[in-house]
């Protein structure tokens, strides 16, 4: 156990790395007694410095664990307030069940009014880009820690007022598009247009808004990496995607891959591999799953077989 990662947040704490023994760096923390001890020689180094933050109380099973549990959901940047923030209840009670006495109530309604009506501007934007964010997610089929990244690119280009004139809609998609292709599960602009209120068009130009007041930077979308996904629509092997990644890499070394389209280059490419393999699948099929046209795959199709000499 790393003692040092442990107590480094802890102020005015003296961390310990080695034995003074036996030099060893293989420390043990002893919830039991609050000591350190070393697993070698078995000195003990400090006293009372082990802090236990495990519940007092055990659970045996999900259900009980749930109903002892005293604290909430983590923080989320998929929440207004990061899950922190509180409301008044509608319930005109104390906190013993009573009933309040109609003044009391009229000021707490009062109060009600007043913390519904003064939502900032910004409250109300994320209330939307949120859940336009969660459903673009859902329907592309996108993990939480994509979700969680794009929706804290969104706070930032909030803060810094790039939303200002542009469509909330086309930022929200733009930072999926820019999370989705950091993460290595690349979505083209035409799949999350189909799925957006807004066109690829308008997409883009949020997209290079997002990159150059952020000052982010990404690699070119790698067409292997839109290989297994291509494959498991076509239904193709393992063997079929591995021949298809290793052609790819053959046509980037000769440079065939500038200036085209990563998701054409990897439908050609299974295209042959599927044929190598007798899984041969039409060129409308490969097409329309990779969202281009017959001509575009058969185009790349003859330019990798001829430079490739398959």
């Amino acid at each position: 156990m790393n003692v040092n990662e442990m107590y480094s947040e802890i102020p005015g704490l003296i961390t310990i790395q080695t034995c003074p023994e036996c030099n060893n760096t293989h420390i043990i923390s002893d919830y039991a007694t609050g000591n350190l001890v070393c697993a070698t020689c078995g000195l003990v180094l400090s006293d009372n410095y082990v802090l236990d933050e495990q519940p007092e109380w055990r659970a045996f099973s999900k259900e009980e664990y749930n109903k002892k549990s005293r604290v909430g959901d983590p923080l989320s940047p998929l929440k207004i307030d990061y899950g922190l923030g509180t409301t008044i209840d509608k319930r005109n009670q104390d906190g013993y069940g009573n009933l309040l006495t109609p003044r009391c109530a009229h000021r707490i309604n009062r109060l009600r009014w007043l913390h519904d009506r003064n939502h900032r501007s910004v409250t109300r934007n994320l209330s939307k880009a949120l859940a336009e964010l969660k459903r673009l997610s859902s329907q592309l089929g996108l993990p939480m820690s994509v979700r969680n990244e794009a929706a804290i690119i969104y706070r930032k280009a909030l803060r810094k007022r790039l939303i200002r004139g542009r469509s909330i809609d086309g930022m929200v998609a733009a930072s999926l598009y820019l999370v989705s292709r950091s993460h290595g599960l690349p979505r083209t602009l035409r799949e999350i247009a189909s799925t957006s209120r807004l066109d690829k068009k308008e997409i883009a130009r949020c997209y290079r808004v997002l990159c150059n007041e952020l000052n982010l930077k990404l690699p070119p979308t790698d067409a292997t990496s839109m290989v297994p996904r291509l494959a498991n629509d076509l239904g193709l092997s393992s063997s079929v995607q591995c021949r298809a990644i290793e052609i790819l890499k053959e046509a980037e070394r000769l440079k065939l891959s500038i200036g085209k389209n990563p998701m054409s280059l990897a439908a050609a490419a299974l295209y042959i591999s599927a044929i190598e393999f007798g899984e041969r699948r039409t060129q409308q099929e490969v097409a329309e799953v990779a969202q281009t046209t017959e001509v575009t795959l058969r185009n790349r199709y003859k330019e990798i077989k001829r430079e490739l000499r398959l």
